[in-house]
């Protein structure tokens, strides 16, 4: 019997992460915003007929950047801090046997765009720009929402968040739709859960951003944001009709959490 599997990319996502570090280490942390491109062979508008109906999807999609060519039984969660082991079937790490990931995403909308067919808009995800998809299912809340279900060691960090401050001379860099994204991002702590160093700077890229920050106790402060050289002009991604929710700054840091 063949036990091997060939699995065609259907679309991709643009996010405004260009790289790994700094995504939400699960999808609907943080109201990210993103889009899903197909490919020219899924293009047909039939493919997508009733999808409408839905508010969230499903997607799966591959860990492209994170391949090994072998896999280990057991991974250390960074919710764990980084140095006791569990199974990788009881973890979301990106190492395993098979790299798929799945993700739980709202569906905001549907747009026909001239050369590309119809792209879904989509908030909540926490995968890099460029992911490859390979399927995408409704969510079915009746049958998807185990109420009654078990977290196992990630319910009990599930509460776990940093106070954020950014100054207000830092802020003001941001475009008014990134600024609570940001914020968000920020208050899960994107640094290595082994690593606790209140005086390092840390770096991160976001929506045509490079972020810096430092993380004291449980404080993070933004020491630097500048746009980089590839988001001088725009951020990764540009969406179109989606409410975002903004901010107003009043003081001299803004502070979350």
């Amino acid at each position: 019997m063949d036990r091997s599997l060939t699995l065609e990319v259907i679309a991709h996502i643009r996010t405004d992460f260009p790289a790994k570090f700094g995504i939400p280490r699960q999808s609907g942390l943080a109201d990210t915003r993103a889009e899903i491109i197909f490919e020219p062979k899924y293009r047909n508008p039939d493919a997508l007929r009733g999808l409408d109906e839905f508010s969230h999807l499903w997607l799966l999609w591959g860990f492209s950047k994170s391949i090994r060519q072998e896999w280990s039984p057991t991974v250390r969660p960074p919710r764990l801090g980084g140095n006791k082991r569990v199974g990788v079937f009881a973890s979301r790490s990106p190492f395993r046997p098979n790299p798929i990931g799945l993700s739980c995403v709202t569906l905001e909308g549907m747009e026909r765009r001239a050369g590309k067919g119809i792209l879904l808009h989509v908030r909540g995800a926490d995968l890099m720009d460029g992911t490859p998809i390979y399927d995408i299912k409704p969510y079915l809340p009746y049958v998807d929402c185990c109420e009654e279900a078990s977290g196992g060691f990630a319910e009990r960090m599930k509460g776990y968040g940093l106070s954020v401050e950014i100054p207000k001379v830092w802020m003001k860099i941001v475009p008014q739709e990134h600024r609570e994204v940001l914020a968000q991002i920020l208050a899960q702590d994107p640094r290595p859960s082994y690593q606790d160093d209140s005086e390092r700077v840390y770096g991160m890229e976001y929506a045509g951003m490079e972020v810096r920050f430092q993380v004291a106790g449980n404080v993070l402060r933004v020491c630097e944001i500048k746009m980089s050289r590839k988001g001088e002009n725009s951020s990764c991604i540009m969406l179109t009709n989606v409410v975002f929710f903004s901010i107003e700054i009043s003081n001299e840091v803004q502070a979350y959490g």
